[in-house]
């Protein structure tokens, strides 16, 4: 393991959970928005940045189907129907490729970590206006 890996799993293990899935759906995000943003030249990276962002919303629907789950049923049940939503959007964009078509994805997945990030600020970290 090189110094920069050492680096990188020393950081990833002092996060805390909330940030490491902000973190998570930042570099779906950005992988998603890396084809987008290249059309011509990162179209042959779709599929893999397409299953990169479905394997982390299958992580994150299991774990509102596990029965420890703290979130409340109603937050469980949004997040499972925004998950079948991305599984769908997938779907359609393997079967019509366009980059245009990736936009929601990134959004959602941006919105969720902003979401994310914003839930571990306590009122003092808030800035001064």
């Amino acid at each position: 393991m090189n110094e920069s890996q050492k680096y990188s799993n020393a950081e990833i293990s002092s996060m805390g959970q909330i940030e490491l899935e902000s973190r998570a759906f930042i570099r779906a995000a950005s992988s998603l928005n890396q084809v987008k943003e290249h059309w011509d030249t990162e179209r042959s990276h779709l599929t893999e940045a397409l299953d990169k962002n479905r394997r982390l919303w299958t992580i994150i629907a299991s774990a509102m189907k596990e029965d420890d789950c703290p979130q409340p049923v109603e937050v469980r049940n949004n997040i499972l129907n925004l998950a079948l939503f991305v599984f769908r959007r997938t779907m359609d964009v393997l079967s019509d490729p366009k980059p245009e078509s990736l936009k929601i994805l990134i959004d959602i997945n941006m919105n969720i970590a902003k979401g994310l990030a914003g839930h571990g600020e306590t009122p003092d970290a808030q800035p001064n206006p």
